[in-house]
């Protein structure tokens, strides 16, 4: 028997594209399947979250996931991927260094926010690290005539952004938290505020008019919800278009 996206509990956006929502922190973790390879895009927030994660992309892509890219070195993004064992992992440039040098505030932000101390000290011990950073963009081959666009399209959330773009019939953009639906945008003391409003406008070209933007938190969205996004943060940051 075929297993579907939804008998896992996640939602499918384009043949072979689909992501789940997890718990607690509603936060995204998306697949893109390939011929021959599997993107993974972020890691959730512990190591068993991670391995869950990586279960369900395995058996939903027929293979084990391949690759891994992480949107931007916030802890509930990030602390899983250690369980995607072998993938290469891919983070906008800087983004290695931000996790290498920055583990003490990823495990005390973690458990700041609600992580058991023991999860958040496991997982940051085994943080790997980020083997591929992306400067612009970068394509990566799945195999069979997919290919998919690492794009460093920030600061703005964060000081390293990533964003992938699955290109197709429908058009699939996953945001990180640069775009956030379920809440109001969170810009923390790593945000880059000044350049957040330039960010959304790259995603824009990125995708288009007609694209799905999947966000770190929250349901998909059209490209009208990031552009009035945008201008709600380029006002509440004073930016000037």
């Amino acid at each position: 028997m075929t297993v579907t996206w939804e008998d896992l509990g996640w939602e499918r956006l384009a043949a072979g594209v689909g992501r789940c929502r997890l718990p607690v922190w509603d936060c995204t973790a998306g697949l893109v399947v390939g011929a021959d390879a599997a993107l993974s895009v972020d890691a959730g927030s512990g190591l068993g979250e991670g391995a869950r994660l990586r279960v369900a992309a395995q058996e939903l892509a027929g293979r084990r996931v391949t690759h891994l890219a992480l949107t931007h070195p916030h802890f509930d993004h990030v602390l899983g991927a250690a369980a995607f064992a072998g993938a290469e992992v891919f983070g906008a440039v800087g983004a290695g260094a931000v996790l290498a040098g920055g583990r003490e505030a990823l495990r005390a932000d973690a458990v700041a926010e609600g992580l058991d101390a023991r999860l958040a000290e496991e997982a940051v011990d085994a943080l790997v690290a980020v083997r591929h950073e992306v400067c612009g963009e970068w394509t990566l081959d799945l195999g069979g005539g997919r290919q998919v666009l690492l794009a460093n399209v920030g600061p703005g959330h964060t000081g390293h952004d990533l964003a992938v773009l699955v290109p197709g019939e429908v058009e699939v953009v996953f945001c990180g938290d640069l775009v956030e639906e379920s809440g109001e945008p969170q810009a923390g003391p790593d945000a880059v505020p000044s350049h957040w409003p330039a960010a959304l406008d790259r995603l824009l070209d990125l995708g288009g008019e007609d694209a799905l933007y999947v966000p770190g938190h929250g349901a998909v969205v059209d490209a009208a919800f990031v552009r009035a996004q945008r201008d709600t943060l380029a006002a509440r940051f004073g930016v000037s278009r």
